[in-house]
């Protein structure tokens, strides 16, 4: 054991290999951020992970150890550890994880002095508020408000806190009132080891309907230059020959190259020219 740990007391100890274990039998390592999540939710997201992943929650001391322990490039992951970290392990490949886990995610009340997610906006419209100090209340946290119709209405669509600003005790208030849940509780993966490489959220939060979008474009672009360009493959080179055919045909008719296979079309070509010239000429006689 190294010397960092050596003198850990023995509970310590049996964290730290426990760790050492799991991060050998599972092919992803992980960190997982478990801030602000209610016990009994956290028992839940357990229960819908069970088979899928394996949770261990311990100091973020003690994790630090373990990574140094394991050490290769597994040991990078100490760098993210940040608030309530936890251990996560898993067989399956990162983007399904992250997918999973953002899956575990509910929408909660915010707490003053928590950082808004996202622009937090009240829509304008009626409210079940009968009139009282709740006029007041709302004006207080930036939200025009007028009585009508014996009814507390939101006189315009207002965004109350911007993104990233710092929401207060005020506006907490009024939003819990209002039934506004801006906060998304549940583990929110900081990074994960897999496969040689180190992952990070900003990696694994794809829109796999953009991506999928994406892909289908890149072939039908891939798909339509080798046509034009004449790049023969199995999936092109049957629409290549009817281009080929198609234009060849154009070119035979256009040029008037009597072969069996165009006369019928050079005839017809000829015909609706004649037809136009002579609509042409009766149209100058009328005139």
């Amino acid at each position: 054991m190294a010397l960092y740990t050596r003198h850990l007391p023995a509970w310590k100890k049996t964290e730290v290999e426990e760790i050492k274990m799991n991060a050998a039998k599972y092919t992803l390592v992980g960190l997982v951020d478990m801030y602000g999540i209610p016990a009994a939710q956290v028992q839940q997201i357990r229960r819908n992970l069970r088979g899928k992943a394996v949770i261990k929650v311990m100091r973020n001391t003690l994790i630090e150890h373990a990574l140094e322990e394991i050490g290769g490039k597994v040991s990078g992951l100490s760098k993210f550890i940040s608030g309530h970290s936890a251990m996560i392990f898993s067989n399956d490949n990162p983007f399904r994880l992250f997918k999973q886990l953002e899956k575990t995610k509910t929408k909660m009340a915010a707490k003053a002095g928590e950082t808004a997610p996202e622009d937090i906006v009240v829509e304008k419209g009626p409210t079940s508020f009968k009139p009282g100090p709740i006029v007041g209340e709302l004006q207080q946290a930036g939200i025009p408000a007028a009585i009508e119709g014996g009814k507390v209405k939101i006189r315009e669509t207002k965004t109350i806190v911007k993104k990233g600003a710092v929401i207060s005790a005020k506006v907490a208030d009024v939003m819990i009132k209002l039934d506004i849940k801006p906060m998304d509780v549940g583990l929110a993966l900081q990074a994960a080891y897999y496969e040689g490489g180190v992952y990070e959220p900003s990696v694994l939060a794809i829109d796999e309907t953009a991506i999928l979008a994406q892909v289908r474009l890149a072939a039908a672009q891939a798909f339509n230059l080798s046509v034009n360009a004449a790049i023969p493959t199995k999936d092109t080179i049957a629409p290549i020959l009817i281009k080929a055919i198609r234009e060849a045909r154009g070119l035979a008719v256009e040029a008037a190259i009597y072969e069996k296979d165009v006369v019928d079309a050079i005839i017809g070509k000829a015909q609706k020219e004649s037809i136009a010239l002579k609509s042409i000429a009766l149209k100058s006689i009328v005139r």
